[in-house]
């Protein structure tokens, strides 16, 4: 089945994806450089939140979430979801090379089962291709 979304439809499943492969490697990032934290320092999440990553990661984060919610008021979850799958590659990416993480070939094989999982889902119907609720939507159908 072929997806006809508009460009700023693509655009905000492209802001879903980096925002949120951004936002959570700064995250780690910072979070790497605050320490351990656990229930008897629990003093540590407030200087966390004095590190630009964490706070960089947050924003971004905040953004995935506002792009999340608007792409869900125009398509099914089973839809989006699948679309963020691609993150996990961005995330690989990041972890590789900016964090200096170790990634195994069966971290590389299970991203890779996810993303061609992924095709399977998103190849199905979704609520983006009904026109009776394009019509419901505009106002016509009321």
């Amino acid at each position: 089945m072929k997806h006809k979304l508009k460009p700023s439809q693509y655009a905000v499943l492209l802001a879903i994806m980096l925002t949120a492969s951004v936002g959570d490697s700064l995250l780690a990032r910072g979070m790497a450089q605050v320490g351990h934290v656990d229930l008897h320092h629990l003093g540590l999440l407030f200087k966390a939140l004095l590190n630009p990553y964490v706070d960089l990661g947050i924003v971004l984060l905040i953004g995935f979430f506002s792009a999340y919610t608007t792409a869900l008021s125009w398509a099914d979850l089973t839809f989006i979801m699948p679309a963020t799958a691609f993150g996990y590659v961005v995330i690989a990416f990041l972890g590789k090379v900016w964090l200096h993480e170790t990634l195994t070939w069966s971290r590389w094989l299970g991203i890779a089962c996810i993303v061609c999982a992924v095709g399977f889902v998103a190849g199905g119907p979704s609520r983006t291709e009904h026109g009776e609720l394009d019509l419901m939507d505009s106002g016509v159908g009321r």
